[in-house]
């Protein structure tokens, strides 16, 4: 089959994936392994060689992303149940002051996102942006941007959070690179979608507490976990993954040190470490039972279990994509293109994004079809860091009526469409657009 006929295949596989998702609303999970199948059909492959594609690429993308996802929901968990998130907020408020509010509530999105999931956050943490509106006067919007600023970009950029997770599994790309990418790329762009932006468009849209939305501050039965222990906790895996990527570049091979270091850097090892310590601190030491422990990290995996299953088709898509020679073909068409691997990443991901709203299969679809690119061009090493934060600043931009956050926003603001886009969208854009520059530029530097 030509290479144009392949190309034609895989162009028809993104459009039908967009259909199923967009117009008959078919689970992305199901969407995407069809696709698999009928683009691996079309290009020619042998039915059974489809069959065992689909196998490998699900297998070999789940034996690293199911391990890590599952690790980091039971984690997030005990420390949303323990009030380890409302213990951060607290704490930083009070230490920032009210004037500085801004900062303290992006700072405590930024850190709370790592371990929680990006919806859980939000809902947890909302009653405190309540709270401080209805304290000052002030918008809704003049506290709640900065938070969801906070939350939205370490959702994206900074693993053990799925989507970055997913995408760096998905292009071999080391955790550790991505963690500091997804860090120095998140700074600057917290800090102008959050206190900058949320200060600009509080003076646009004037938003009180919503009358639906008078929630009661939440109880917790227990005391609430210490700031330096809660800290601790998040750090502890992040620490650990950063120094197995700078032992590795620093240390020869061979060494004990490094050795050590490679060890507990690996993210299985470090999550499995910070998830005990988070059931031993935040559970037995608090006074849970093994049962309540053992059903809190259960119910944890519920959300999980969607988002690891959709990152599995996701990588059955791109092992069909390789397998069926269309891989190969869209890799020397992508490398003879004019525009660099982190432009192309970005452009891809946007471009699924907008068009059918997910976070998740943006990522996905695009990490499938650069992945070949990865290839073809022989890229390794912390450039890979840069493309997955790319993909994961496209399938940030341009949130609007097709995505369940956009509706999450609305909702808990009490906005209309209009004004949730004036602010919700553009935040989202703005984050999307600081971190591509971010790692754009780093590009030029970073070979």
């Amino acid at each position: 089959m030509s290479g144009s006929t392949l190309i034609l295949v895989a162009l028809l596989g993104v459009f039908a994936l967009l259909f199923l998702v967009i117009r008959t609303k078919l689970h992305a999970f199901v969407a995407l392994l069809l696709v698999s199948l009928l683009v691996g059909i079309a290009a020619g492959m042998p039915l059974n060689k489809v069959i065992e594609s689909i196998t490998n690429g699900m297998g070999g993308t789940l034996g690293f992303v199911a391990v890590v996802v599952g690790l980091g929901a039971m984690f997030g968990q005990m420390l949303e149940v323990s009030g380890g998130a409302e213990r951060l907020a607290q704490t930083l408020v009070k230490k920032f002051g009210q004037d500085k509010a801004q900062w303290a509530l992006t700072l405590t999105g930024f850190l709370v996102a790592i371990p929680v999931f990006f919806d859980v956050g939000f809902i947890i943490l909302v009653p405190i942006v309540y709270g401080l509106a209805k304290k000052t006067g002030r918008s809704l919007l003049y506290y709640g941007i900065p938070l969801l600023a906070g939350l939205a970009v370490t959702h994206s950029f900074v693993p053990p959070t799925p989507g970055p997770i997913a995408v760096a599994d998905l292009l071999g790309a080391e955790l550790g690179w991505v963690i500091l990418f997804g860090v120095i790329a998140g700074i600057p762009s917290a800090i102008l979608a959050g206190p900058v932006f949320g200060r600009y468009i509080a003076k646009k849209i004037h938003v009180s507490v919503p009358d639906y939305m008078e929630l009661e501050e939440k109880q917790y039965d227990k005391e609430l976990p210490s700031f330096a222990m809660i800290a601790s906790l998040i750090f502890i895996p992040l620490v650990l993954i950063l120094a197995n990527t700078v032992s590795g570049v620093l240390l020869e091979e061979g060494n004990t040190v490094r050795s050590v270091l490679t060890f507990l850097g690996h993210p299985f090892v470090a999550l499995i470490i910070a998830t005990l310590l988070a059931f031993y601190f935040l559970g037995v030491r608090r006074g849970y039972s093994g049962d309540e422990i053992q059903s809190i990290a259960t119910k944890a995996l519920e959300p999980a279990g969607i988002i690891i299953l959709v990152t599995g088709a996701g990588g059955v898509f791109k092992q069909i994509l390789i397998d069926s020679g269309v891989g190969e073909v869209l890799g020397d068409m992508m490398a003879g293109s004019a525009l660099p691997p982190i432009l192309l990443a970005f452009l891809i991901a946007s471009i699924v994004r907008v068009a059918q709203g997910s976070a998740t299969v943006a990522m996905v679809t695009a990490a499938g079809l650069i992945s070949p690119l990865i290839d073809t061009l022989g890229l390794e090493g912390p450039v890979l860091g840069l493309i997955v934060i790319s993909i994961a600043a496209g399938a940030t931009i341009l949130s609007h009526v097709n995505d369940s956050g956009f509706w999450l926003v609305n909702r808990y603001f009490g906005l209309d469409v209009k004004d949730t886009l004036r602010s919700w969208t553009i935040m989202e854009t703005i984050i999307a657009l600081t971190g591509f520059t971010v790692v754009f530029v780093l590009g030029f530097f970073i070979q």
